[in-house]
């Protein structure tokens, strides 16, 4: 007898519901056509890390915790004398997630941690590239259920970007809208 695998709710539900929703309104005569989510990638700048070390070591920490896969330090390329920044400094954390865990992530962003922000009406449509890929901002990493407040040093926001394989921004939008992202109306 063959062991049923896990399968993230919304990866479920975009082969069940979400394909054929899109397959509906947008005329697409193959499956395939059907636009995909491919990847999210999570970047959080730490500009007080040129002075202070440890914020990036925290920053890695919660960003860990938050996507559920180990987080990297970003690196300046170059000096910039009036930002007192040296070429080789960590200046940001970032992830890039796929498969499961782009799943799991996206499904607490929308059911959980959203709903958390102060005064929240939806999320703004104009952060659409021309591509079909989107990005999101959020002023505070604290909305995440699994960040601890109390241990946090200093509250920092990141861009979350979504990476379709939709060729326009209008098909983009209806994925991610599938998906539960609530948009401005």
């Amino acid at each position: 007898m063959a062991t049923k695998t896990y399968q993230p709710r919304l990866k479920t539900k975009y082969r069940a519901e979400i394909a054929k929703n899109l397959m509906g309104n947008f005329n697409y005569t193959s499956v395939m056509q059907v636009p995909k989510l491919e990847k999210i990638c999570i970047n959080q700048g730490v500009g007080e890390a040129v002075s202070d070390k440890k914020m990036i070591e925290s920053a890695v920490k919660e960003m860990t915790t938050i996507t559920g896969q180990k987080a990297v330090a970003t690196y300046s390329s170059k000096d910039i004398s009036n930002f007192k920044l040296r070429k080789g400094v960590a200046i940001g954390v970032r992830v890039t997630l796929r498969g499961d865990k782009m799943y799991e992530f996206l499904d607490r962003l929308v059911a959980s941690a959203l709903p958390r922000i102060r005064d929240f009406k939806g999320i703004n449509a104009k952060g659409f590239d021309g591509h079909g890929n989107y990005t999101l901002g959020i002023t505070e990493q604290i909305i995440f259920p699994e960040i601890d407040i109390d241990k946090v040093s200093k509250i920092n926001g990141m861009d979350i970007t979504f990476v379709t394989s939709a060729p326009t921004d209008k098909e983009a939008q209806a994925l991610l809208t599938e998906f539960g992202l609530p948009f401005k109306k």
